[in-house]
């Protein structure tokens, strides 16, 4: 199965050469492609990425649920895999997840930042907040998640045709995977080593999670 990459950017020329080094060492025995979602970055990332083999896709509309929804459109693999762009989330681990799909069933995977994250990493009004959006989440929805914000999933590319996501926004994390288990694909979250960020944080923590945390009530009353 072919596997598609889609990452998000907007200005991570700091970053991305190196998210993208890692990509194609994890992926070098894989057909594979790694598409950047482009929002008017002003800065190298889109030569950065070109040089190192990716596609670039670009959407001038704002939001990170756009970017995505861009990206899985114009992706061409069977299974998707999403990265953010600022070296957090361990590449490496897509190939040992895209076999757990071709070999085991299973139709979305997310991972789980929360169960390994150490101090310095994520400090600990961030990991409240998550707590909070994540004890919100499984309590409205009635799931089991560990980590409802974690923006690295690996998926069939065939489940988007099942998932109605409304978010063009943050929201759209936790979303997508309120829409797997609603739906009753074959889901599970895998731990992973979650690192420190590099370049400028793109996300609003106490704006962004309020954010979250409301669309979490407007989903399960339908009000969106």
């Amino acid at each position: 199965m072919k596997i598609s990459v889609v990452i998000p950017t907007m200005n991570e020329e700091e970053s991305i050469g190196e998210v993208l080094d890692e990509i194609n060492e994890a992926l070098s025995d894989r057909d594979y492609e790694v598409l950047i979602v482009d929002t008017e970055s002003t800065d190298d990332t889109r030569e950065i990425a070109r040089s190192k083999g990716a596609r670039v896709v670009e959407e001038p509309r704002r939001g990170y649920g756009r970017a995505y929804k861009t990206g899985f459109e114009a992706a061409d693999g069977d299974i998707i895999a999403t990265l953010d762009a600022d070296c957090t989330y361990p590449a490496k681990k897509i190939p040992e997840i895209a076999i757990m799909i071709e070999e085991e069933g299973y139709e979305f995977i997310s991972t789980d930042r929360l169960s390994n994250v150490s101090s310095d990493v994520m400090g600990w009004m961030h990991r409240f907040g998550n707590w909070v959006l994540k004890a919100t989440t499984n309590l409205l929805f009635r799931t089991h998640l560990n980590d409802s914000q974690s923006g690295m999933w690996v998926f069939r590319k065939s489940a988007l045709r099942h998932l109605h996501v409304t978010s063009d926004g943050m929201p759209f994390s936790e979303e997508i995977k309120i829409e797997a288990i609603k739906k009753d694909l074959q889901f599970d979250e895998v731990p992973i080593d979650y690192r420190k960020r590099k370049g400028e944080a793109k996300i609003r923590s106490w704006k962004d999670g309020w954010k979250n945390f409301k669309f979490l009530f407007k989903k399960r009353f339908g009000l969106v």
